[in-house]
């Protein structure tokens, strides 16, 4: 009897509890399909994206600007929602034209000024608006100014891959001086706008107090990747997309301030472990993990220590540990701090990026990121475990544990790490904002892709061209090509004789085994010797007419080696000097190695640079008059460097080789090399003289007589005696070369302070190294040294 009363009780708790999840189930369906078909009528949902309609249909549609109600407004006795700002299903097949990045990857920037932009005016302004409404704030100028000056930069839209508002967007909080109104109105007339289509928009900040919503920009981005400051990865449109970093408005436009960590010190650990002086918020967003820093400050080797005193209302809404707050934040110095710990913490601010963050950074201070769900900058192509530790907002006891838990030599590495991110990356809104349109490259069919280690090594992927398919000057990994091709630059078009200096030059490398092929760059107007007229060689000769300062450096396809010696007509050299400098250049492929130095100083009274070839202990040039560098820096030579430095290169017809000086300083931040004790590597022509043709003159007159006498029967053979006596008595005259202009050294002052200004920085680095060979002037005999003409030469 008691078996069938426990059966019936477990049938009868089955039968109840089938009806309760049948019964609920059906009453969950029709409760679904109640708000599905009221969804329409509620003005909260009526206005949510339906995620299954074309991504192409989420563009700037209905009302004009004037009549849309502010966000969070209420608008007929219901609250609408802000305007949505970012179409979220957009990625590069959907809402990018890759028809117009066919031919060459440009960018655009809409210029400033009033009027319509249907062809005439650039930013479709009404008449009603103000000139002043329409200047950039200053560090949205800054981004402008590099872009315009870069390499990526063209004035025609039709050929422009991406482009650019030059309507100021960094700062979209509405309270803030540079915040821009009436944006979706000017949107709506610009001529290319096309639903924000190709188009990147640069933000630092979005959203306004007191809830700093990430995607309130107050307009309609359409279809337009966001370059972002602080984005959250759920708002983060992977594969579209960018994140960048929080920069002060004063952060340099260019150049910037290299890694203060210039050493590796030892021991690993510093004076803290863990620092951070900084806001603590009262109220509000941002405001909880600040605000609990004091449970791990003890004073020893952690310092967490803020401070309420900010806002204008901080006294009456300050707490009970303000003022111990204030006294603790006082008593510590922020630069002293941030130099003088190991680790320093990073929390979130109102939103989830800080300007600590680069501040770390460049103090080679590793970051400790206390910001939940911050989607870091530019993390589809840095490696951020490499540089920073992470910890949990809601785990913030645990943070001191974590610290103490991180091995010295996992530190070492961190801090080498953030040195080489901040000085690639993120030392200028230059390096930001090129970064940012690179990692857009590399996302279009059909471009090479940089892998990992480009980017998270030295020198980066900045100076990294991906289409070249040689070694690269600091890839140690591949051996190198043990031969050179040696490129002569002629200018001076002397005619060429047993006894000129080409001649006598060209003869010199036929003899050096390590000689792959010489190249000759004919640069003067009239046409090069003839072939008969060179020595004999044992190795090819090419010859190319082709006038141009640039051209020497130019990536010609017949260059097969890694190692170019670079060689002005008139230089002097022996052949034990052109071997020595080669095995010299083989242990330093990453730098220029060569014979003439010169030097730059800073002058005080005039605040300028200077440019000088006085024999001191140091310099920081070794001209490419004679001298070694790696055949990969002809490709950024012509393909990397700003259009305004070749430009100026091409109407000096001078400068070139200090151009190159400072693209190799700046991509391996190393000096060169000079070798030997070699001052001059020209030929001194004598002071005294009769009348001689200009610089870069033709001696037409004498050029012609000199085809008359030839081209007759009669006078060949004992013109041919005379023409080599001539010219070896009063070439020097006839032939100047411009190193002996004053006008050329004025000249090369200019471009030194030239190029500096387009860099934004001075490059050059100073070395008072010089390589000899081994026994060099050693009272040994001779027999026992490799290069023994080399002691023959004088100084």
């Amino acid at each position: 009897m008691q078996a069938k009363k426990r059966y019936l009780l477990v049938l009868l708790s089955c039968a109840f509890l089938a009806y309760c999840y049948l019964g609920g189930y059906r009453l969950k369906s029709d409760n679904g399909f109640q708000r599905e078909s009221s969804k329409s009528e509620d003005p909260i949902l009526g206005d949510l994206p339906s995620f299954l309609e074309d991504p192409l249909q989420h563009q700037i549609v209905g009302d004009e600007p004037a009549q849309r109600s502010q966000p969070g407004s209420v608008e007929g006795g219901a609250f609408r929602r802000p305007h949505n700002i970012v179409t979220q299903k957009c990625r590069m097949e959907t809402c990018f034209d890759y028809s117009k990045c066919s031919k060459d990857f440009r960018v655009y920037v809409y210029p400033l000024g009033n009027g319509d932009d249907t062809g005439g005016g650039p930013l479709g302004i009404g008449a009603g608006d103000s000139p002043p409404s329409l200047v950039p704030s200053a560090a949205y100028q800054k981004v402008l100014d590099a872009i315009v000056e870069s390499r990526y930069y063209t004035p025609d839209p039709s050929r422009a891959c991406l482009f650019v508002l030059a309507i100021d967007t960094l700062d979209r909080d509405n309270l803030s001086s540079d915040y821009v109104r009436n944006v979706p109105s000017r949107l709506q007339r610009l001529k290319y706008w096309n639903g924000g289509r190709n188009h990147v928009l640069f933000n630092l900040y979005s959203g306004t107090w007191p809830e700093y919503a990430e995607d309130d920009l107050g307009f309609d981005t359409g279809m337009a990747i966001l370059a972002k400051a602080s984005m959250s990865i759920s708002s983060f449109r992977h594969g579209f997309d960018i994140s960048i970093p929080l920069f002060h408005k004063n952060h340099p436009e260019k150049g910037g301030e290299f890694g203060l960590a210039t050493t590796n010190n030892f021991p690993i650990n510093k004076k803290y472990l863990l620092a951070f002086k900084g806001k603590r918020y009262l109220h509000g967003i941002g405001s909880e993990t600040r605000n609990s820093l004091y449970h791990l400050h003890n004073e020893r080797d952690i310092v967490l220590v803020t401070t309420c005193k900010h806002g204008k209302s901080w006294k009456e809404l300050k707490d009970d540990r303000c003022d111990e707050d204030n006294s603790d934040y006082d008593r510590y110095d922020y630069e002293v701090l941030l130099h003088n710990s190991t680790l320093c913490l990073v929390p979130r601010g109102r939103r989830l990026g800080s300007f600590r963050f680069l501040e770390v950074l460049q103090a080679g201070c590793i970051p400790v990121l206390l910001s939940n769900a911050w989607a870091l900058p530019f993390s589809q192509v840095i490696d951020w475990n490499k540089a920073v530790i992470w910890a949990d907002e809601r785990l913030l006891l645990q943070v001191p544990e974590i610290v103490r838990s991180i091995p010295s030599t996992k530190i070492f590495a961190l801090r080498q790490q953030t040195q080489i991110l901040w000085n690639q990356y993120f030392s200028s809104i230059e390096k930001i904002v090129f970064t940012t349109f690179e990692i857009i490259r590399e996302r279009l069919p059909g471009e090479p892709v940089r892998d990992g280690l480009m980017w998270n090594s030295a020198p980066g992927s900045l100076v990294t061209l991906p289409q070249y398919h040689g070694t690269y000057p600091w890839d140690r990994s591949i051996p190198l090509d043990r031969r050179f091709t040696a490129v002569i630059y002629g200018q001076l078009g002397a005619p060429l004789t047993q006894t000129s200096p080409l001649f006598r030059l060209v003869k010199a490398l036929t003899k050096s085994s390590y000689t792959a092929m010489v190249l000759v760059i004919w640069a003067n107007e009239k046409p090069p010797p003839a072939k008969a007229r060179w020595p004999p060689m044992n190795v090819p000769l090419h010859v190319i007419h082709q006038p141009g300062s640039s051209a020497r450096f130019s990536p010609h396809p017949l260059i097969r080696t890694e190692a170019i010696l670079s060689l002005d007509e008139d230089t002097v050299l022996t052949t034990d000097e052109i071997d020595f400098a080669f095995h010299v250049w083989t242990n330093f492929p990453d730098r220029i190695v060569g014979y003439p130095a010169r030097s730059h100083y800073w002058d005080d009274v005039k605040g300028t640079w200077g440019y000088t070839s006085k024999w001191t202990n140091e310099y920081s040039i070794v001209l490419t008059g004679a001298a070694f560098y790696h055949s990969y820096f002809n490709h950024l030579y012509t393909q990397w460097l700003s259009p305004l430095l070749l430009k100026t290169v091409e109407q000096s017809h001078n400068c070139e080789d200090i151009l190159m000086n400072f693209l190799v300083s700046h991509v391996v931040r190393r000096p060169p090399i000079k070798v030997t004790q070699r001052k001059q590597y020209k030929e001194t022509p004598p002071q005294a003289g009769s009348a001689r043709c200009a610089i870069r003159q033709n001696c037409t007159l004498l050029s012609i007589l000199f085809d008359i006498f030839e081209n007759t029967q009669k006078w060949k053979a004992p013109f041919s005696v005379f023409r080599a006596l001539f010219l070896n008595l009063f070439s020097p005259h006839l032939f100047r070369s411009p190193w002996n202009d004053p006008d050329h050294f004025i000249q090369r002052q200019t471009c030194l302070n030239t190029f500096a200004a387009v860099f934004g920085y001075m490059p050059l680095l100073r070395s008072n190294t010089r390589l000899d060979p081994v026994l060099f002037k050693d009272p040994v005999s001779n027999l026992r040294k490799k290069y023994r003409q080399i002691e023959l030469v004088g100084s």
